[in-house]
């Protein structure tokens, strides 16, 4: 499988690094916090680490670290507007759960 993005978010992804002037792409993994286990983590990187899994998707980068991979493989990125609020979102068929408040997941 892999990780991917939609047109809109790498549009947004490309945008915001050009306006940014640096950077390869973005950082995605998983960290444990939160109700249900697990929070997703993305930041904009301006290099690819050693360790770094990349996958690329309409023409960005997406750097994933081997050990969050099992837990994020098959996710889709996308960037979305609802009303006056904008953001990721995360489409991951692995997620089995989330918490109330949409901060954690469990898989």
């Amino acid at each position: 499988m892999a990780v991917t993005l939609t047109e809109a978010a790498a549009r947004h992804v490309t945008r915001y690094l050009g306006r940014r002037g640096k950077g390869v792409g973005v950082r995605l993994g998983v960290k444990t916090t939160g109700c249900s286990g697990l929070a997703y983590k993305l930041e904009y990187a301006d290099e690819v680490a050693p360790e770094d899994i990349v996958f690329e998707d309409h023409g960005v980068k997406v750097l994933v670290d081997p050990k969050s991979l099992p837990y994020i493989d098959g996710t889709e990125l996308d960037f979305v507007r609802e009303g006056l609020n904008e953001g990721f979102k995360f489409h991951n068929p692995r997620e089995k759960d989330r918490c109330g408040c949409g901060e954690s997941f469990r898989v």
